[in-house]
């Protein structure tokens, strides 16, 4: 098939991800004609500084710094440059006089998506962001496309390569967490200043955008329960291996008939769950709906070659519609939801606590419990490594968060009670 029509190509931004898109662009032209419809032209690429070294061989003249001027000439534009600004001006600009947008921006997009989404409905252009979560991951097409006659209940993954790599290495070496961290930086797996990773933030944002798009509602980052992997100890792995469990660090997007809640941190599961078996720097998504059952999505969840992957499978996307010529999808309408407080939700505790080894310490601890209405599923003993005292690792049964968390407290002001050592919850049971 030959195609008739063209199309104006701008990139904003030429660093890892970008640097294969453009290859990608050039190298695989004939063929991305065929599978669109329409000739992509790159007419140029954005960047700070035109002399910076990059991953692939370009032309120069390709490289401007007016990122306007290129977005003004432009049908589609890809913006690869991350962060809130100048970033979201710049979509903002080429949504506004009709130029369909491709971003990889999870901040932006799980902060202001939805301003953004009605800026391209009311322009008639697209906005498209699968890049945004999960790397080479198809997961936002799936849920908000193959899954849009279903009802989805749950979205629950993995969803930072960092931080899995680092619990990975923690469950199949024993080794302590700064250390892993410190091997994760030496592999380029992690930053210099690792707070967005392993501190949970990169997840909620994604998990932001998977709770939107599955509920047909609009979170944002702030609104997610965020906490990271920085307390999570290499005796903390070891418990929870030897009770069948492993640590995940997990991105949760729940719609139950209470309402919408959507949370991050580090959970036990169960080492025969799906999610168990995702190893080192990998993603995946695991989806519960109603009529398709439990689904899982899993793949790389960055790096260039992969995130590129998914940039261009929206470039394609966008450019078959502008060649037909056909109508924009209007999508559906986003309804108004009730966000649970975090303290509604409903888990199952992992404690940790560390305790003087005389006669009715457990009935004490057991009374606590009881006298809080929480129900304790099952409890380990054994010596303190210090021989002090006895180490007690209790799993509870489902309830509320609140309810949870003073039980924990309670437990704490015991006499014969040295300290809580952790607390995690359960997830997948």
């Amino acid at each position: 098939m030959t195609a008739e029509k063209s199309l104006k190509v701008a990139l904003l931004g030429c660093g890892t991800v970008g640097a294969q898109v453009a290859r990608i662009l050039r190298e695989d032209a004939a063929a991305l004609a065929d599978r669109s419809g329409a000739k992509l032209e790159l007419i140029g690429i954005a960047v700070r500084n035109t002399a910076s070294k990059r991953d692939v061989e370009l032309p120069a003249d390709l490289f401007t710094t007016d990122a306007n001027a290129l977005i003004d000439q432009a049908d589609v534009v890809i913006e690869l440059l991350g962060g809130l600004q100048p970033a979201g001006d710049y979509i903002a600009r080429a949504l506004k006089r009709g130029a369909s947008v491709i971003t990889g921006n999870k901040a932006l997009i799980a902060a202001q998506g939805a301003q953004l989404n009605a800026l391209a409905a009311g322009n008639g252009a697209q906005l498209r962001y699968e890049a945004a979560v999960a790397g080479a991951i198809p997961i936002l097409r799936p849920i908000a496309d193959s899954l849009a006659g279903d009802h989805i209940t749950k979205v629950m993954g993995i969803v930072n390569g960092t931080t899995n790599f680092i619990l990975d290495a923690m469950d199949s070496t024993g080794a302590a967490f700064d250390d892993v961290l410190a091997e994760a930086q030496a592999l380029g797996y992690a930053e210099a200043d690792p707070t967005a990773d392993v501190g949970g933030h990169d997840a909620a944002a994604k998990a932001a955008i998977l709770a939107s798009l599955a509920f047909h509602t609009i979170v944002t980052s702030d609104q997610v329960h965020t906490e990271g992997i920085t307390q999570v100890t290499a005796a903390d792995v070891a418990a929870a291996a030897e009770a069948g469990y492993v640590i995940k660090l997990l991105a949760i997007a729940q719609n139950a008939e209470a309402g919408v809640s959507v949370r991050v941190y580090p959970s036990l599961i169960k080492r025969s769950h799906p999610l168990a078996s995702v190893r080192g720097a990998f993603n995946a998504v695991f989806v519960e709906a109603e009529n398709a059952g439990d689904l899982m999505f899993y793949g790389a969840g960055a790096g260039g070659n992969p995130t590129a992957s998914a940039v261009m499978g929206d470039v394609v996307a966008v450019a078959r519609q502008l060649a037909a010529g056909a109508p924009l999808p209007c999508g559906s309408a986003d309804q108004p939801v009730n966000l649970l407080d975090f303290d509604a939700i409903t888990t199952s505790y992992w404690i940790g606590l560390s305790v003087k080894d005389q006669p009715g310490v457990l009935a004490s601890i057991a009374a606590v419990f009881g006298e809080h209405g929480v129900s304790i599923e099952s409890m380990s003993q054994h010596s303190d490594a210090d021989g002090e005292g006895s180490a007690l690792r209790i799993l509870t049964h489902r309830g509320t968060e609140a309810a949870l968390r003073t039980t924990v407290d309670a437990v704490a002001a015991l006499d014969s009670v040295h300290s809580v050592t952790s607390v995690m919850r359960v997830e997948g049971n």
